[in-house]
């Protein structure tokens, strides 16, 4: 086998991540004065099993359940201002 030739296998990307990336059809784009960002965060396979199910049981991306979360233990009238 030729060290140049090269062939796609099972885990070629696309170059750019936004294009491999699935987004949710139910996700909200963000409004003109609000920015997103990307937060990652490590979590046990058995709690990542556990997110999905509670999601899936509740009609709901696990995204969109972390960020209702979020909102509720993080509100903008505490700590910094936005």
């Amino acid at each position: 086998m030729s060290g140049s030739e090269t062939r796609p296998g099972f885990t070629a990307r696309p170059g750019a991540a936004e294009r491999w990336v699935k987004t949710s059809e139910t996700a909200r784009p963000p409004s003109a004065d609000q920015h997103t960002a990307r937060l990652t965060i490590d979590v046990t396979p058995a709690l990542r099993r556990r997110l999905k199910l509670v999601a899936l049981q509740r009609g709901q991306t696990v995204a969109d359940m972390l960020r209702a979360l979020f909102e509720r233990e993080f509100p903008h009238d505490q700590g910094d201002a936005p």
